[in-house]
């Protein structure tokens, strides 16, 4: 097995596609072609985690924050970011980070955390939009079967949890029933004069070089016709935080003492009490002030995050619960997740969960 190889199954449960923009994921460091000794996962990559792969004989790291977040100019071991590169390169450990194309997948980081604290009925907080695209094109009318069949088979026409749901055929040459298509270009070698049939099919943005390829392979033209749009819908399967609901509703301070217990942390910083009871939980894995309005519009009685500044605390205006747990403590069972994933895709093979705390904060 070679480091590609846990590259496609992680990109399954999180494709790079849905990533923020300023995000810096993927393969950080080392050679996709290189064959593995062992995995290591980890929620933040420093120098003792390195030297944690190094014991154990891994050679792959697979670590939720990057280490490489902002430009390297130099590689000369003056700060931890430089030395922890410099070490993985000196032993031949490659470095993946998934960070918030994690944070966006459905079973991903908020998903964890939902499963985490028991909650039902869980939904995306902020859906992403821009996720879904559309192809269009034409191929001879006995031929749309096969290039259907063939499209679906890399995935297009099925988006969250529907399948063959997106697919659309015009058929017999005509345009919605009036205008006739006469192709110039024919199959591969000839020239083709039979009626087309228009085809309209939708795909996951992460999918589009894989269906494009298809649609050449598949096709008999030797020019093919085609058009991919950008919709504007909002993916409910794609995006930050989650919203989900407790078994039973609770008193805040009961709440409180809930998270302290489930989320293992040794302090809560808080927004004021509000009086009410606690059902509807909004929650973002990490820093999560920029979605405190979402969680107040989807009707949450509280929002569970991490790194709220003293401002944003005024900003629940009595009307939510804001909970911040601290970012590690809101990240750290994200590992578990994937060495659990992980575990399932590749069943021969020791997924190893580090043993490093990484968390920089310390209470007193």
């Amino acid at each position: 097995m070679i480091v590609q190889d846990v590259i496609n199954h992680l990109e399954e449960l999180a494709p790079l596609a849905y990533a923020e923009d300023f995000d810096n994921v993927g393969l950080l460091v080392g050679n996709k072609q290189a064959k593995i000794t062992g995995i290591l996962v980890t929620l933040d990559t420093l120098e003792a985690v390195v030297d944690e792969a190094i014991k154990e004989k891994c050679n792959l790291i697979v670590s939720f924050h990057p280490i490489i977040f902002k430009g390297l100019k130099k590689l000369t071991g003056k700060n931890y970011v430089e030395r922890v590169v410099m070490k993985a390169i000196k032993h031949d450990i490659a470095i993946y980070s998934m960070h918030t194309a994690l944070d966006n997948a459905m079973q991903g980081v908020n998903d964890m955390i939902c499963n985490t604290l028991e909650l039902k009925n869980k939904h995306i907080l902020i859906p992403q939009s821009e996720t879904i695209k559309k192809l269009t094109t034409y191929v001879p009318k006995d031929e749309a079967e096969q290039l259907r069949t063939a499209l679906f088979g890399s995935g297009a026409g099925t988006i969250g949890n529907y399948s063959n749901c997106s697919f659309n055929v015009e058929g017999y040459g005509t345009y919605n029933g009036n205008e006739t298509s006469n192709p110039t270009k024919g199959k591969k070698g000839a020239i083709h004069t039979e009626a087309e049939t228009k085809i309209s099919i939708t795909f996951p943005k992460h999918l589009e070089s894989q269906i494009i390829q298809t649609l050449f392979e598949s096709h008999s033209y030797e020019e093919v016709a085609y058009e991919i749009t950008t919709l504007e819908n909002k993916n409910q399967q794609i995006g930050m935080g989650m919203v989900g609901e407790l078994e039973e509703s609770m008193s805040e301070l009961d709440f409180l003492n809930y998270i302290k217990t489930k989320m293992n942390t040794k302090c809560i910083r808080h927004s004021s009490l509000i009086n009410k009871k606690i059902k509807k939980i909004a929650v973002l894995g990490g820093s999560g002030s920029f979605a405190i309005e979402a969680a107040k519009s989807a009707g949450a009685d509280a929002f569970i995050t991490a790194d709220l500044k003293y401002h944003d605390f005024f900003t629940a205006e009595n009307s939510i619960l804001l909970a911040d747990v601290g970012h590690y403590e809101s990240e750290q069972y994200t590992k578990n997740l994937l060495v659990a994933y992980l575990t399932k895709k590749i069943t021969n093979f020791a997924i190893i969960l580090s043993n490093t705390n990484t968390n920089p904060v310390k209470y007193f």
